[in-house]
């Protein structure tokens, strides 16, 4: 029987070690979802920006916003796995090289 590498020899069953940043990521991913929802925010005309209504232009402005805000919430959950893995005895990344 070949060692796929070391681990934990304990009779304890894996914990997750990084509930904090699984917070992290699910505020930063519930920010893009809610906020275009709440349609009160932005259901006025002004002020315009080069022509344009407020509310245009505002939903073009979350745009790059919640694209920020979901490549931040990527990295933290990459970051998240790679230590769940290794509290394991895992390798911190998987064979397909997933985690750069």
């Amino acid at each position: 029987m070949s060692d796929a590498g070391p681990r934990k020899q304990t009779g304890a069953p894996p914990t997750r070690v990084s509930g904090g940043l699984g917070i992290v990521v699910a505020v930063l991913l519930a920010i893009g979802i809610v906020v275009p929802l709440l349609v009160p925010i932005y259901d006025q005309d002004s002020p315009r920006f080069l022509g344009f209504p407020y509310f245009y232009w505002f939903q073009f402005l979350l745009i790059p916003i919640v694209s920020v805000l979901t490549y931040i919430a990527f990295r933290l959950s990459l970051r998240s796995t790679r230590r769940e893995r290794e509290a394991v005895g895992l390798p911190p990344h998987t064979a397909e090289g997933e985690d750069r």
